[in-house]
């Protein structure tokens, strides 16, 4: 309920609650006041009955108000009964503003009734004033008698025109029933048994009690058909009333003093009529209470019982009244089972006495409503969310966590009471328990798992939540794991070791712990754990050489172990010597089951192609069993391999590739050629197989490979236009051929065969260019000689004939 006073607990008691012991057994009900409108009323005034409806709450006051409420307690309208100087029997003052105002005077309201459908109220009062009228309707009825009228009821389904029906009890029970002619007819059903003082109407049954005991009347068949005495004779009928109670059609409850009768209606065998009722009622249940009943109300197969204590004082003859009590009682046939009990604090509780409590109920929701004259309190049963408070109240934390799972919308609840409950842990010492929790708890919240995370650092306990981090789908900061791995080289090498094994390489910063590990093998270098973990982290981070180095100093059993499986082979090969060294056998063996993975020939091989060149033919075999990538490349730069058993070996296993490279290197190019087009069946590997052979037959071979399929034409003429004629080519195409991109590839012939005009051209003026540079030269060069042989004495005197010289010299 919104906006109430707190929680009216069972346990609640401004006196004596302190000393007693809290118990155990968890609540069924629980309370809350009824608020708001209702505590303003009454304040000023005093609540003398209430009625339920499951739209709204009809509450009679003793100053002669009638109020509507919501269930919150808010006040939606107000009445008082209209005296009959202001109006007719037929007549009704009615206003709909918010409120609804009558002029009356102040007299005790003692019943409101209303009609199933929640439409129409009937109310009676002490004064003998009686009003029946519509929320919705201008229709109504009015009536003022000369006694006190103590009930009334209308009809369940008074709002169908043929059930205008209601009764009134005071000294009578008079039923009213409205005629064809819209005029209100009275028939009395009963009287001289003393004052009416219950009435309840059930489908065709209304129940009645007086003095004498409890009657039922079927209005269907117009007759009485039964009459339960009632007990507890010496008990005062108006200080102990009888309470009245349909849990259904055919079942009336009845209490009275502290007895409970539980009465079935049923009907009477034809054959058995004769002169008696068509129904009869079987008592089904009997049984003595230990206090005086105020109000029952059905639950399921249980019984709501609302009871008056009265208690004895220790040293004084008057007796004091304590707290009313609600019970819940699984009524057997004679006796009944407590199931729950409550003691109630209501306001005023010292001065009430039994008459003055009520108990009502609504038909559509189990809500019980305990009425008393200054408090109103709420019972409803407690809810899923009641229950996991109750466990929590209780530190019961695994229960309350079970329950948030099992019920779908205390999901949202399941965090805040696993955090509750790893406080409580933490609080009890018990750390261990706290940090298992976590991993239910906390789930993939990240940010939860980290704040937990420091505080078990605060508490010294980083330890004792390291075994249940996430290690899966969600991972925390690395941050967190190094700050745990560094708390426990502090202390714990054996603990650091295991947190190595157990989490994976990528929780933390690998080369952080590394060194951390190392500056802690500076202050001691021969510790066997910190050595052996170092060699772990090395593995982690693949420095597999480190790895080993540290396994063989340590002579670690599973270092064969740690070479097979990440398949160390690659790493050992220089450690051959340590491995030996070490357990002679199993290097053997390990060498021999492992030759194709430790690849001592391909290294030798790599450095000096004539080194090892008699193992030649053994590493045909090796590489094509283990390693073809290299198969080509050494066959290419080999030459000393035998060149008929690589071939038979290619062969054997259809490597194409190879036996291509093969029977081309043996001279066997058109055999080469015709695998390309017929095994690979791809003309550009044909073409560049020709380019490199450069042989007019096999560009010949090619052509009239190609000539009927189109995709190769279409290759041949996008790639030989440089090295082979493409006429040669082009007159080999039959007429009608359809070759795909043809268009495209004629282009790029006449490209190239432009190309190839324009770098001849080119080629012409560079070599004219250079002829007629070089011509110039030589002419230059000879016109120089020829200079230097007119100037030349020798030449000129052998020109000239003996002694020319020497008589050029004498002139």
């Amino acid at each position: 309920m919104a906006e109430v006073e707190k929680e009216i607990k069972p346990s609640d008691d401004s006196t004596d609650d302190s000393e007693e012991e809290e118990s155990e057994e968890e609540p069924k009900l629980k309370y809350e006041r009824l608020a708001n409108g209702v505590t303003e009323i009454l304040q000023k005034d005093a609540a003398s009955c209430m009625t339920v409806h499951d739209k709204f709450l009809a509450l009679g006051t003793h100053f002669g108000k009638v109020y509507l409420l919501d269930v919150q307690g808010n006040v939606t309208q107000k009445f008082e009964i209209v005296s009959t100087s202001c109006l007719n029997n037929n007549f009704l003052f009615n206003t709909y503003l918010d409120f609804i105002f009558f002029v009356s005077s102040s007299v005790k309201i003692n019943q409101i009734s209303l009609d199933e459908g929640g439409e129409h109220v009937g109310i009676c009062s002490e004064d003998g004033k009686v009003q029946v009228f519509g929320l919705y309707t201008r229709e109504g009825f009015h009536e003022h008698f000369d006694c006190p009228v103590k009930v009334v009821a209308l009809h369940p389904q008074f709002s169908r025109s043929n059930n205008k029906q209601f009764v009134t009890g005071g000294n009578k029970l008079l039923l009213y029933e409205r005629n064809w002619l819209n005029r209100w007819k009275m028939v009395t059903l009963h009287e001289g048994e003393g004052t009416i003082t219950k009435v309840k109407w059930r489908a065709n049954l209304i129940a009645w009690s007086n003095a004498v005991g409890v009657k039922i009347y079927d209005i269907s068949t117009k007759q009485r058909i039964t009459n339960v005495l009632r007990d507890n004779t010496s008990l005062r009928p108006d200080m102990y009333p009888c309470s009245l109670c349909w849990k259904d059609s055919a079942t009336l409850i009845i209490g009275w003093g502290t007895s409970v009768k539980i009465c079935a209606v049923k009907e009477r065998d034809p054959t058995e009529l004769r002169d008696l009722p068509s129904r009869y009622v079987e008592i089904v249940s009997a049984f003595d209470t230990e206090f005086y009943i105020c109000g029952l109300a059905p639950l399921a197969d249980q019984l709501v019982v609302l009871y008056y204590v009265k208690e004895n004082a220790d040293q004084m003859e008057e007796e004091i009244r304590a707290r009313p009590r609600l019970d819940i009682v699984q009524p057997l046939p004679e006796v009944c089972e407590e199931i729950s009990s409550d003691a109630l604090t209501v306001r005023h509780f010292q001065q009430n006495e039994c008459r003055d409590y009520c108990l009502e109920h609504s038909e559509g929701e189990p809500l019980f409503y305990i009425i008393s004259p200054k408090d109103i309190v709420v019972a409803k049963e407690r809810d899923q969310d009641d229950h996991i408070d109750w466990l929590l109240d209780k530190k019961k934390y695994e229960e309350a966590l079970m329950a948030a799972e099992i019920s779908f919308k205390n999901i949202k609840r399941h965090d805040k009471i696993g955090m509750a409950y790893i406080n409580h842990l933490v609080e009890k010492g018990d750390y261990d328990a706290a940090a298992r929790k976590c991993q239910k708890v906390l789930g993939k919240n990240m940010e939860l798992w980290e704040n937990e995370v420091y505080r078990f650092k605060t508490i010294g306990q980083l330890k004792a939540i390291s075994q249940y981090l996430p290690r899966g789908d969600l991972r925390l900061r690395p941050a967190i794991y190094e700050m745990i791995l560094h708390e426990f080289l502090k202390s714990d090498f054996e603990g650091f070791a295991m947190l190595i094994r157990e989490w994976p390489g990528e929780l933390y910063n690998n080369m952080t712990i590394v060194q951390a590990v190392n500056d802690h093998l500076k202050k001691d270098p021969a510790n066997h754990t910190l050595l052996t973990t170092l060699a772990e982290l090395y593995t982690y981070d693949q420095r597999y050489d480190k790895a080993l180095e540290i396994y063989l100093r340590l002579r670690h059993k599973d270092v064969y172990q740690l070479i097979h499986k990440h398949n160390l082979f690659s790493s050992i090969e220089d450690k051959i010597v340590l491995l030996m060294d070490f357990d002679k056998e199993k290097a053997v063996d390990m060498l021999l089951d492992n030759e194709d993975k430790i690849s001592y020939l391909h290294k030798l091989f790599k450095r000096d192609h004539h080194k090892g060149q008699k193992y030649h033919e053994r590493q045909i075999s090796l590489y094509a069993e283990y390693d073809r990538p290299n198969l080509l490349p050494f066959l290419r730069e080999s030459t000393h391999c035998p060149l008929e058993k690589a071939l038979e070996i290619c062969q054997q296993r259809n490597f194409v590739e190879e036996t291509v490279f093969l029977l081309s290197r043996m001279g066997n190019c058109r055999r080469a050629l015709q695998m390309v087009m017929e095994e690979l069946g791809d003309v550009d590997k044909a073409i560049e197989f020709a380019k490199d052979q450069d042989d007019a037959e096999l560009w010949e071979d090619l052509i009239s490979y190609s000539i009927d399929k189109p995709p190769f034409i279409t290759g041949l003429l996008n790639n030989i236009g440089t090295h082979v004629d493409p006429i040669l080519l082009i007159c080999h195409i039959k007429e009608g051929m359809e070759i795909p991109n043809l268009r495209d590839s004629l282009v790029k012939i006449l490209q190239d065969y432009n190309l190839q005009i324009l770098l001849r051209e080119g080629c012409k003026k560079i070599l004219v260019a250079d002829s007629l540079s070089l011509l110039k030269k030589i002419m230059k060069l000879v016109s120089r000689l020829i200079t230097m042989m007119q100037f030349c004495n020798i030449c000129s005197s052998k020109r000239r004939g003996p002694g020319s010289g020497i008589l050029e010299m004498k002139k």
